[in-house]
């Protein structure tokens, strides 16, 4: 049986179609969890506490000893919002290795947006320290740094 250049087309248009789909599948995923995005921050123990140390992050320096208080002090809320929010890399018992890629994307459009409540924020720097604070590899750094090139 010969190939055809008609089979050829054929074959391509399924491909096509069915790559189509499954970015359709990821891009529903993805518009799924924009609309729900940190709903567990509108609620108890998460409410109270953000309520009162929103604030004093948007004064500190993401990474400094202050940050690293404020976060010690916040733990009831910030354990339950690790629990109830699987775009941290906290949700997993292996970190962000236990990530899938719609995971990866709400984090680091997650990441972005948090830089812009911090005065001094700069998403460049978050995720060169990132990278030793969640252990990923110079490859992942790269994407995110391409990445974060398209919210400029």
């Amino acid at each position: 049986m010969t190939y055809t250049k008609e089979d050829c087309i054929r074959d391509t248009k399924e491909h096509i179609a069915q790559v189509r789909e499954f970015m359709m599948m990821f891009a529903q995923e993805l518009i799924k969890r924009a609309l729900i995005h940190d709903n567990s921050k509108l609620e108890n123990p998460e409410v109270d506490i953000f309520t009162e140390y929103t604030p004093k992050l948007k004064h500190s320096t993401y990474g400094s000893d202050e940050y690293k208080t404020f976060l010690k002090e916040m733990q009831v809320a910030l354990k339950h919002h690790y629990a109830n929010n699987s775009h941290h890399p906290e949700h997993y018992d292996k970190g962000i290795k236990g990530m899938d890629l719609a995971d990866i994307v709400e984090m680091i459009c997650d990441w972005k947006a948090a830089t812009m409540r911090h005065d001094d924020g700069d998403i460049r720097k978050s995720i060169e320290f990132n990278k030793n604070r969640f252990n990923y590899s110079d490859d992942l750094k790269q994407i995110f740094l391409n990445t974060v090139e398209m919210f400029d």
